[in-house]
């Protein structure tokens, strides 16, 4: 397996996402720094934990696909760089090839405390098993040569693991892990978790209907780059 880690001054965050890495590395797991330009120390902060580093302009869908250019694994798991995989999922990579699993992804769990944090963590796994569509905090994985088939993630600043999601479950039905990643939280601390739900559940109808991501990254960040991971 390969796992692809977009990232674009993510120095905060990397290491202790990479840290429990390390033992997947020693046997065999390939880690792969995809990075959009960073800034912040975030390169050599990454260096020593990953085993290739690529870089591309910043966007996550063209920073994941120059990762997976490069990847020589069977199956492609793209972590964000605030997400943190289960330890007992390390099993269950040994297992895919014979079950046959095309794609998949994780369970959530947000790194805050507090109940509302919960509730909507739960409403994102509901959305997420009944629709068959995940987001990237969900960790996507897929078998490499399907990735290539499919042309790998649509170049747009937003929603293109949504897009990617809708491609493959045409395909086969997901493949969900028991244990969750944990992502964090700081997006709905940052702008509120009900202005937070209340934006993407708006973002996502609109793309249904739609609407050109471009601008709907426009909306989703206000106040950085539309580019950023």
């Amino acid at each position: 397996m390969s796992i692809i880690i977009p990232a674009l001054n993510e120095v905060a965050a990397i290491a202790a996402t990479l840290a429990p890495l390390q033992g997947w590395r020693e046997r065999g797991v390939e880690v792969i720094l995809a990075d959009g330009g960073s800034l912040d120390g975030t390169l050599e902060a990454a260096r020593a934990g990953v085993d290739r580093v690529v870089s591309s302009v910043p966007g996550r869908s063209v920073q994941m696909n120059a990762g997976a250019a490069v990847a020589r694994g069977d199956y492609l798991l793209f972590l964000h760089a605030d997400t943190t995989l289960p330890a007992a999922f390390a099993g269950d990579i040994d297992h895919w090839a014979t079950r046959q699993v095309a794609w998949g992804f994780f369970p959530v769990r947000l790194s805050g405390a507090g109940v509302v944090l919960r509730v909507v963590e739960r409403a994102m796994n509901w959305r997420s098993r009944w629709t068959a569509v995940a987001t990237g905090d969900q960790c996507l994985f897929v078998r490499r040569d399907l990735f290539r088939q499919l042309g790998g993630f649509p170049a747009i600043p937003l929603m293109e693991d949504v897009a990617m999601s809708k491609q493959l479950r045409r395909l086969s039905a997901p493949h969900i892990e028991a244990q969750p990643v944990v992502t964090s939280s700081r997006r709905w601390e940052r702008r509120g978790v009900a202005k937070t739900v209340a934006l993407m559940w708006w973002l996502r109808l609109a793309y249904f209907f739609g609407r050109d991501p471009g601008r709907l990254a426009k909306i989703y960040y206000p106040d950085t780059t539309p580019d950023e991971p």
